[in-house]
């Protein structure tokens, strides 16, 4: 008997509900080389606020991963939300794998809705996204929020056991979980405390929804972050740079956080969320905001915060 009801539909179907209430609307943008990408974006422009582009990690659509921070993050920007390359809406024919190329779409897309100056935040995957954002484009790119990415990570780290996995190849099976036991393994090392006796038939359904599509793009985009990687060819961003890492993280250990501080030098800070692994912005929603609001939000000049005092705090 085929499945008549879905939550993981029914939640996800709930967060568009919770963008769209905040002011936010779905589009997508078709860059004319194979490529579309689906955004959230204002409902009306505020030529008044400053931009902010969220870039989500590896896992479920974009909602999933930023939709605890829109409603106080919208009273302050414009914000735009867009699906990296094959999640959610967001596909493309071309080979590229690379974060390079989905910063390029992404630039595009933001140049498509006029945006030429913003400010990027992006989480795990999202995270090399945004960095290469601002290494490709400073002029576009303000300041920049690196949570949990492992930017300065090199090829040999894996050789060397840095990582609780052996090989690229089994880091996807558990980032790209295809049975309950890797989704329940995915948890035990993304979250400080993982939610204990999840029914399979919500870790299954889960699957079903959100981890069965372009499976083997999201594959080859694992295999090309590690591939020949070296710190020595990690450009120094200029823009002020605030790095956030899980005290825990286990997907990628603290010691990268302090790696990308030393390679940026005092250009960048480093704050450390405690008790909490991979997935910060689940496990300590109100943590994350409050470290976002004082390096986003508290630093914009005074006219212009005056302008937008009326943030409000996550639940």
């Amino acid at each position: 008997m085929s499945k008549c009801f879905s939550f993981t539909a029914l939640q996800d179907w709930c967060y568009r509900y919770s963008f769209s209430n905040a002011g936010l609307k779905s589009t997508t943008t078709d860059l004319g080389d194979g490529t579309v990408i689906h955004c959230w974006v204002p409902k009306t422009h505020n030529p008044t606020k400053p931009n902010l582009l969220l870039i989500h990690g590896i896992g479920a659509n974009a909602m999933w991963q930023w939709n605890d921070f829109i409603s106080p993050l919208v009273s302050q920007f414009n914000v735009y939300v867009p699906d990296l390359v094959f999640f959610g809406d967001s596909y493309t024919d071309r080979l590229d794998r690379t974060e390079l190329f989905q910063a390029q779409c992404f630039m595009r897309t933001m140049d498509a809705h006029g945006v030429r100056r913003m400010s990027v935040v992006g989480l795990s995957y999202g995270g090399f996204v945004g960095y290469s954002l601002a290494a490709q484009f400073p002029e576009a790119v303000e300041r920049v929020v690196i949570g949990c990415a492992g930017v300065c990570m090199e090829e040999k780290d894996m050789e060397d056991g840095m990582f609780s996995v052996g090989s690229v190849d089994e880091a996807a099976s558990i980032l790209l979980p295809q049975t309950p036991e890797k989704l329940r393994e995915l948890m035990r090392i993304s979250f400080f405390k993982p939610a204990k006796n999840m029914p399979s038939c919500f870790l299954t359904d889960f699957i079903d929804v959100m981890c069965t599509e372009y499976l083997q793009e999201r594959k080859e985009l694992i295999q090309a972050l590690h591939e020949n990687r070296k710190l020595s060819d990690l450009p120094r961003i200029t823009q002020p740079t605030l790095i956030i890492w899980g005290e825990h993280d286990q997907v990628f250990p603290l010691e990268l956080g302090h790696r990308l501080k030393r390679h940026l030098g005092e250009n960048a800070q480093l704050e450390i969320i405690k008790n909490a692994g991979h997935a910060i912005n689940a496990e300590k929603p109100k943590e994350l905001y409050k470290h976002l609001k004082a390096f986003l939000i508290d630093t914009l000049p005074p006219q212009e915060h005056k302008n937008n005092s009326s943030s409000r705090k996550v639940d």
